[in-house]
């Protein structure tokens, strides 16, 4: 991995089973550069099979958290003898295979907000299990205003948000506050910029004590039975349970709640 590559993508594991990937290049407003996305991809593939991590977390250096796809880049590509149709296509779908990724990933990933989140980046917020912002973040999908609709972010934007509120996003580009996003469910909660980290912290800690396999089941299983209609989905997470009872952890669970005792997980 060169230098360059290195410097967009920080990694911090400074609290145990917690895996902070921290997007560092603001002078391009933390973009989802092809070279950013491969990377975020390759660390999140990395701690799904990872037994120390238990919890990603997705924050970002400076003012923006993500300004979504580098605009420049997209020029720069109409200069192709396609007129950028191929460096369009394989970068959507680049996005689109990380936004995938991070849904599917085995450990939950939380998304911690300071600054703005636009387009694609507002994309990624949407993508990850739960998200908390400072007080001063914002958040858009604004493609509507440069002719060029945000498409794929209405498709994680759209499973979160109600389909009114959604829409006003995508049809206006207007810019909301972190207490409108909290409103319309795009974010779990804001606090203020210094009780950010603190309280993300606070949250993947909480999560960091369950036990790993059943948290692993569960978020799998939410995402599968989301698209199902009701029977299946009841039909479903019943088989779900079932195997989940069957397991060590499921009978640990229940013997030590019933000795009052805390209890001791077969993944720690």
């Amino acid at each position: 991995m060169n230098e360059k590559i290195k410097d967009i993508l920080h990694i911090d594991q400074t609290h145990p089973g917690i895996l902070r990937l921290i997007l560092d290049d603001p002078k391009n407003k933390n973009a989802l550069s092809e070279k950013m996305m491969h990377q975020l991809q390759q660390r999140i593939f990395e701690a799904s099979s990872n037994g120390s991590v238990k919890v990603i977390i997705i924050a970002a250096v400076g003012d923006v958290f993500c300004s979504g796809h580098n605009l420049k880049d997209i020029t720069d590509a109409r200069a192709n003898l396609d007129d950028g149709k191929k460096y369009f296509l394989d970068l959507f779908n680049l996005c689109s295979s990380l936004m995938q990724m991070i849904t599917k990933c085995s450990k939950p990933v939380i998304a911690e907000i300071n600054g703005v989140a636009t387009a694609a980046g507002c994309q990624l917020v949407a993508s990850c299990d739960l998200a908390i912002a400072s007080d001063q973040s914002k958040f858009a999908t604004p493609g509507v205003n440069i002719g060029l609709f945000c498409s794929t972010p209405m498709v994680a934007l759209s499973r979160n948000v109600s389909k009114k509120d959604s829409m006003k996003m995508l049809l206006t580009g207007d810019m909301i506050d972190a207490a409108e996003a909290k409103r319309i469910s795009l974010i779990n909660d804001y606090v203020s910029a210094d009780k950010l980290n603190e309280s993300v912290l606070s949250l993947a800690k909480k999560i960091a004590t369950k036990p790993i396999s059943v948290v692993k089941i569960g978020k799998e299983a939410f995402y599968r039975q989301h698209e199902m209609s009701l029977s299946a989905a009841y039909e479903f997470t019943s088989e779900v349970m079932t195997e989940n009872s069957l397991a060590d952890d499921a009978k640990e669970g229940i013997t030590s709640f019933l000795e009052k005792r805390d209890p001791i997980w077969k993944d720690d």
